[in-house]
């Protein structure tokens, strides 16, 4: 059977708020899964629970069939990688150091061949030689994407888990598309598994396999992405007004405003 990563009824609360709620999933390798919703959903909270950086107050995350709490940290950074919203470094580093702090979990030393491979498909290697903290906002996130994938690569290709939260923000629309086709190439090649916070539910649509949405810290509804983004069901989680049509070329659905 399939390695697989799972949720049973996990809650997280904090002071007297719930901010998740009794959420029930399971993702699968070869697959690229979304998490969207409004604003204070609770997305980069269940994201943080569900990689182990925070601890849930009710149920269970597992990693094959594993707690994580139950994982050693160096097995676990090998199988499991984070890119949060924003990393703030103190300190100097060029950005080839940066990316490859992601393989500390594996080595002690240094591995050229390793950081020019993953730089080259995130198209990160116009910024080798330059330091990270000089970078714009867009150029330090795809460094962040390379670092992510260097901690997971292994024989030639990145094998684990990767959750990435809302990677795309500060990027233009080349390099939105850019980094989202590599992680569809990279999942759909069947080692990998990705699940990424996203805002835009047209990027959602275009490349997610599948859609969670999330609600006052509650899973409300997954599945592909045609049975999520359905009119009536954005204006109700959302609160807005909206129109669901279809895109030109393929067979996604797209959301636009109503004016």
């Amino acid at each position: 059977m399939a390695e697989r990563y799972c949720a049973e009824k996990i809650d997280f609360h904090t002071g007297h708020r719930t901010l998740i709620n009794e959420v029930s999933l399971d993702l699968s390798l070869g697959e690229m899964v979304a998490l969207i919703g409004p604003n204070g959903a609770g997305k980069s909270t269940l994201l943080r629970v569900l990689t182990g950086y925070l601890n849930p107050t009710g149920g269970q995350c597992n990693l094959a069939d594993i707690p994580l709490n139950a994982w050693q940290p160096e097995r676990l950074a090998r199988r499991r990688a984070v890119m949060c919203q924003n990393t703030q470094l103190g300190f100097g580093w060029p950005v080839e150091a940066v990316v490859g702090m992601g393989r500390a979990p594996w080595t002690r030393y240094p591995e050229p061949a390793v950081v020019q491979e993953v730089m080259q498909i995130t198209g990160c290697l116009p910024l080798a030689g330059r330091q990270f903290a000089a970078l714009s906002g867009g150029e330090q996130q795809r460094i962040q994407l390379a670092r992510a994938l260097a901690q997971l690569w292994h024989e030639g290709a990145p094998r684990g888990w990767l959750f990435l939260d809302e990677p795309t923000s500060a990027l233009d629309l080349y390099h939105q598309q850019h980094l989202l086709r590599l992680l569809k190439s990279l999942t759909h090649q069947g080692d990998l598994h990705v699940c990424v916070v996203l805002h835009d539910l047209n990027l959602a649509a275009l490349w997610a396999d599948r859609i969670l949405l999330l609600h006052n810290g509650r899973l409300v509804c997954e599945g592909a992405p045609e049975a999520v983004l359905q009119a009536d069901a954005l204006a109700h989680w959302y609160g807005a007004e909206v129109l669901v049509g279809r895109h030109p070329v393929y067979a996604t659905p797209q959301v636009f405003l109503a004016p």
